[in-house]
């Protein structure tokens, strides 16, 4: 994770936040982790299916083929031999190739993992720890390329879902550019103007409270 933030990078996302939350009393919460679940799932989807694949591949043989050149394949061993390698495969492919682990792990599942990896944070990170519930979450998972933002009470009550839709495209932006650090830097900016136009106004006797820098999440979840 260090190595996708620069010391600079860290210090403009912490001047970022303080900027947008010197303008509004929402308390602004940046947060990115590497992965939000292991998917061992998909390393059983992998191996099984595999499996299962050069058991029919080899259906067909014992079907088709005449020769003599396979003779082993006949034996109880070589179709179990078989099947073990594919399996092997397929487990070592969804354990190592982050596309093959998205594809077998389902859409669905990797946006109900982040989205409970997101609830986790916002509670690990203290977000309700607000005066007025103005806590924001800004939640970042990589591996699932899912991008959620969570507001408290008190800015739910002036800001629909929707509203957070150009926010989340501006990072998501961010991300393909392969600048993840200016995405987000320009996304707490919106969030900054986008609370002003609802009217979350900053109290005259505001301060900060929570700690405006870059949270970091661990991948040993």
């Amino acid at each position: 994770m260090e190595k996708l933030f620069t010391p600079s990078d860290l210090e403009r996302i912490r001047e970022a936040v303080a900027g947008a939350e010197g303008r509004t009393s929402g308390e602004i919460v940046p947060f990115v982790i590497p992965r939000s679940e292991r998917y061992e799932v998909a390393v059983w989807r992998g191996a099984s299916f595999l499996a299962v694949a050069a058991l029919a591949v080899t259906t067909l043989v014992f079907q088709f083929y005449e020769g003599w050149g396979m003779a082993w394949l006949y034996t109880g061993w070589g179709t179990a031999l078989v099947a073990l390698v594919a399996g092997t495969l397929g487990a070592v492919l969804a354990a190592f190739a982050p596309p093959v682990k998205r594809l077998l792990a389902g859409d669905d599942l990797l946006t109900r993992m982040a989205h409970r990896r997101a609830m986790q944070a916002f509670v690990e990170e203290e977000v309700f720890n607000t005066r007025d519930r103005t806590g924001i979450l800004l939640f970042v998972s990589l591996f699932e390329r899912r991008i959620e933002v969570l507001g408290d009470a008190g800015i739910n009550a002036r800001v629909s879902p929707e509203d957070w839709a150009d926010v989340v495209l501006r990072i998501r932006a961010g991300i393909k550019a392969g600048k993840l650090a200016e995405g987000l830097i320009d996304a707490i900016g919106m969030c900054g103007q986008l609370l002003e136009r609802k009217g979350v106004e900053i109290r005259p006797d505001d301060v900060n409270e929570l700690p405006d820098g870059l949270r970091m999440g661990r991948e040993d979840v």
